[in-house]
């Protein structure tokens, strides 16, 4: 995946959220949006695939220990279009992540390491960001 934004030294506590706005690119393969203490130990990564690792318009959802990924979850609700405009906003909580997707739907994904605060962002692959806001 080509590499996007990355914002480290935040302080995400729980309850509060992360909007991530944009635009999916129009011949995307997949993007996603990863969450946590760093690169290597991220309490989410959220992926959605337009055809991309073998997978056709799904969203794979997953968590990364001292760089070691857990087990992948799978979910078929899928609202992105190629060029289309996407947001997804993110409530981050101690127990797990809310996933609000454009069209309403919502993903649970549980905070597997118990993290207690975020501190590193990044938006990687096929998606053109026009707004990043944090908010409680």
């Amino acid at each position: 995946m080509e590499p996007g934004l990355t914002a480290t030294h935040l302080k995400i506590q729980p309850g509060e959220s992360v909007l991530v706005k944009g635009r999916v690119l129009p011949d995307a393969k997949g993007f996603s949006v990863n969450l946590g203490e760093d690169s290597q130990n991220l309490v989410l990564h959220f992926n959605p695939r337009f055809d991309c690792h073998g997978d056709m318009n799904l969203i794979v959802c997953n968590s990364k220990h001292e760089g070691v990924w857990g087990e992948e979850q799978r979910y078929s609700v899928f609202p992105f279009q190629h060029g289309e405009k996407a947001g997804i906003t993110i409530t981050f909580d101690t127990v797990e992540l809310k996933v609000n997707l454009s069209n309403d739907q919502e993903i649970f994904f549980p905070n597997r390491q118990g993290l207690e605060m975020i501190r590193y962002l990044s938006v990687d692959g096929d998606f053109k960001i026009k707004v990043l806001k944090f908010f409680s």
